[in-house]
């Protein structure tokens, strides 16, 4: 095995949530969701997904590494058995998509799965079979959600996701972009087309999406995938080494992970988080962010307050 797999287990995953000793709101979904899960309903369906999701960038990207493989299923494993539905993905992302159709043949069906993957490539010709080779490579149906990423030659995509959409090909479509840059234009899509789900990036301390993004998906109902939540690891970078404050346990928090994650999800707009992990016991952490407590508007004032101290 590699030095990923080291003894990391499916137990940490399962004793970080017990830890929190807390209940939170339960939700029905694509399957029934576990016992104090928090979730938040999809606007445009009012199905319910789990807050805390899974990205796949970097992280998945092993290639033919099969011990490197091997611990993403175990991380998969973790993920799911903590309640996990979401998974997101690209074609941008190298061998994420194989490494992830790998992990879900291994783990057999999982009901709980909310697919999720992107178009990319400048081609709005090339845009459907790329993500009929996406679909092979995850090994599913249909994708729950398909989105145009980074909103590279959106206009195109769009359009094919509509029709795929109306074919019933595709259960949710989106748009999504990681650039501050961008939020312009964003927001133009968002207040114009017929999206389902929207994704940007959102955290302790890139908040731009609180002035306009945020309040616009409130308003046009929209869901709002959180990309970055840990600002690539420099939260960690950070904050890790100073004390978690005694007051997190108000809220269930009990790492900085927690911390950092639940800040996010407890932003009314926001549907659903999507942090990146390649280790089992920080799949852990991660999940633990979707149980119990979710700080009030005190208490994320209180938050800001404190990380700006340190």
């Amino acid at each position: 095995m590699t030095r990923d797999s080291l003894c990391f287990s499916r137990r940490a995953v399962l004793a970080s949530l017990a830890a929190l000793g807390a209940t939170g709101f339960a939700g029905s979904g694509r399957a029934a969701a576990a016992p104090g899960l928090l979730t938040r309903a999809i606007p445009a369906s009012g199905e319910a997904l789990p807050v805390i999701g899974m990205g796949s960038w970097i992280t998945f990207d092993v290639g033919s590494d099969q011990d490197a493989r091997d611990v993403r299923v175990e991380v998969l494993r973790a993920f799911f058995e903590a309640g996990g539905g979401m998974i997101d993905s690209s074609p941008m992302y190298g061998s994420s998509e194989d490494v992830i159709g790998h992990g879900l043949a291994r783990l057999g069906d999982k009901a709980s799965l909310f697919s999720a993957t992107k178009v990319w490539t400048p081609s709005a010709g090339r845009g459907p079979e790329q993500m009929e080779a996406s679909r092979r490579l995850w090994g599913v149906e249909r994708f729950d959600l398909l989105q145009v990423h980074n909103l590279v030659e959106w206009e195109g995509h769009l359009e094919t996701l509509k029709a795929w959409k109306a074919e019933g090909r595709v259960r949710y479509i989106g748009v999504t972009t990681s650039h501050g840059r961008r939020h312009a234009a964003l927001e133009r899509l968002m207040a114009t087309e017929p999206l389902d789900f929207v994704q940007f990036t959102y955290n302790l301390v890139d908040r731009e999406a609180e002035r306009r993004l945020l309040p616009l998906a409130a308003e046009r109902g929209l869901a709002v995938i959180i990309n970055r939540p840990f600002r690539r690891g420099a939260l960690f970078d950070a904050y890790a080494r100073r004390p978690l404050p005694g007051w997190a346990a108000e809220f269930d928090c009990a790492n900085w992970a927690q911390f950092f994650l639940k800040f996010v999800v407890s932003h009314p707009a926001v549907t659903c988080a999507i942090p990146a992990t390649s280790r089992v016991e920080h799949m852990g952490e991660n999940m633990g962010a979707a149980y119990g407590r979710l700080p009030d508007p005190a208490l994320r004032q209180r938050m800001l307050r404190y990380a700006e101290a340190l």
